[in-house]
């Protein structure tokens, strides 16, 4: 016989080691309650991998907890300090709008952030009113969940529910709490607020804290005379490398690329402004408050380097007691990230075509910046073009670059560099279709299933869309429809914040 739902528990697992830290790094803080809280979508996958019940997740009692009416056994919420440069301006932050009720910790011995974003004002609202609109909570399920689906690092999403009140933006909207999931939100803003405003013991606690959850095997290089915080550096270089490289390679523009939004874990946080590319354009930028294109796709890779500088600065009393010497400590380090990253987005551009790690990779370099430029050219869509490729569909390349006598060049000179190699075409084939999405958010068919939410409390679009995106290379038939291009409207695509 199946337990009853309303004698089931969700199974919650609560640890609260960030809380272990000085006080000085948060604020214990309760979420504020919601009205009315409703559920709207609970992730049955993420539970299940979390260990937790999903059907106990989808009671009364799973709502309140989801909503922030009711603290779970075990939870110890708090508001966490930062700082941050916004597009380039320092400034104190802190969580306006969100709440850590505490690490769970799943039964394969991992230890997660369960964190509500839009639970209500704290000490760092600055004004705020600490709730979060519906709509872009549904944009932060439905990103973050792509982007998981896409192999790419990133906090995850577990539920939203309605709160029972509005919001006040704009207009009103519907209120709602989105329970995020993370490795953690430390964020290179945090180091920068122990930096400024914390003692250097309180700075090395934060250190030890992240090498320790983040990055233990750090701590056997200590005991063989290794630099651990400089190993701590030289490891988020390396993770943010590898995953900037990974936007790049699907066309994501995370849109606020601030200080406060690059997680030390190397996850992918904060979907606020985001978007996927349509037309390829190095300059494209969705934001609108992004006025001066800081975060446009191209930029990405350089903007990741300067925040990398930033964390770099606050370690400085940590990785030598002479100044000099950790100053060059430091850039040694950050100096490393381009290249880094640039192996990592060669080596995505020549799977994505099919090419193999062999001796080429010059003239292979030469191939994938020239069918860039191409691309860019013509306004070729950017996944589409890769999927007509993988898909052996020449005549599909459909657009001006498809039909001119440049690409027909290309093609031949990139079908000649495929016989050289020796793998089969099946197995480049293969290879294309591990490394090319056959689906991606597309921005109108996001907006289109927020706008049904939304507007209409319909969720069965953005459900339709979810299911197309969990298994984006997949190339079912079912998928043709996500494929689709929107209809020209003149107009510039424009994302907001939400805040």
């Amino acid at each position: 016989m199946t337990e009853p739902t309303a004698n089931r528990t969700p199974g919650w697992r609560f640890d609260n080691s960030y809380a272990r830290l000085p006080e000085t790094f948060y604020a214990r803080q309760e979420p504020v309650p919601a009205d009315a809280p409703q559920p709207v979508i609970v992730n049955e996958a993420l539970a299940e991998s979390l260990g937790l019940d999903a059907k106990a997740l989808k009671s009364g009692e799973g709502t309140a907890v989801f909503a922030g009416n009711r603290i779970p056994e075990g939870a110890a919420p708090l508001a966490q300090a930062y700082a941050g440069h916004q597009f380039g301006h320092f400034n104190m932050l802190g969580d306006g709008r969100a709440m850590l009720l505490g690490e769970h910790m799943t039964p394969h011995g991992e230890r997660v952030d369960i964190q509500l974003k839009g639970s209500g004002r704290t000490p760092y609202s600055r004004g705020g009113d600490g709730r979060a609109a519906l709509g872009p909570m549904l944009r932060e399920y439905i990103i973050s969940e792509a982007m998981h689906a896409l192999g790419i690092p990133t906090t995850r999403s577990l539920a939203v529910v309605t709160t029972g009140e509005p919001v006040y933006r704009e207009t009103e909207l519907p209120g709602a709490v989105l329970t995020r999931v993370a490795a953690s939100h430390i964020r290179v803003g945090t180091f920068q607020y122990a930096a400024q405003w914390r003692t250097t013991e309180e700075l090395r606690d934060l250190a030890d804290y992240t090498l320790e959850r983040h990055y233990p095997e750090a701590e056997a290089g200590a005991e063989a005379g290794e630099n651990r915080y400089l190993t701590l550096l030289m490891e988020v270089i390396k993770r943010q490398a590898a995953l900037i490289a990974q936007w790049q390679l699907v066309g994501f523009i995370h849109g606020v690329m601030n200080t406060d939004n690059m997680a030390i874990s190397g996850e992918t946080i904060d979907y606020g402004p985001c978007a996927f590319m349509d037309a390829f354009d190095p300059a494209t930028v969705f934001s609108s408050i992004d006025t001066q294109g800081r975060y446009a796709y191209g930029n990405q890779p350089q903007i990741g380097a300067w925040n990398l500088a930033r964390f770099a600065e606050t370690l400085l009393p940590l990785l030598h007691d002479d100044m000099e010497q950790a100053i060059e400590l430091a850039q040694d380090a950050i100096s490393g990230f381009a290249e880094q990253y640039y192996a990592h987005w060669l080596a995505g551009m020549k799977a994505k075509l099919g090419l193999f790690q062999h001796e080429e990779d010059e003239a292979d370099e030469e191939l994938v910046k020239e069918l860039l430029g191409l691309m860019q050219r013509h306004r070729a869509d950017y996944t589409n073009t890769f999927r007509a490729l993988t898909l052996g569909e020449h005549e599909a390349v459909r657009s001006a670059l498809g039909e001119s006598e440049e690409y027909a060049q290309w093609h031949a000179r990139w079908q000649a560099r495929l016989g050289r190699q020796p793998e089969s075409v099946d197995a480049a084939r293969d290879l294309m279709r591990r490394s090319n999405p056959a689906v991606i958010p597309r921005n109108h068919r996001v907006e289109e299933a927020l706008d049904a939410a939304v507007e209409q409390g319909d969720y069965s679009v953005m459900e339709r869309l979810l299911a197309a995106l969990s298994k984006p290379y997949a190339y079912s038939p079912e998928q043709d429809v996500y494929c689709e291009l929107p209809s020209s409207t003149g107009l510039p695509y424009r994302t907001f914040c939400g805040t």
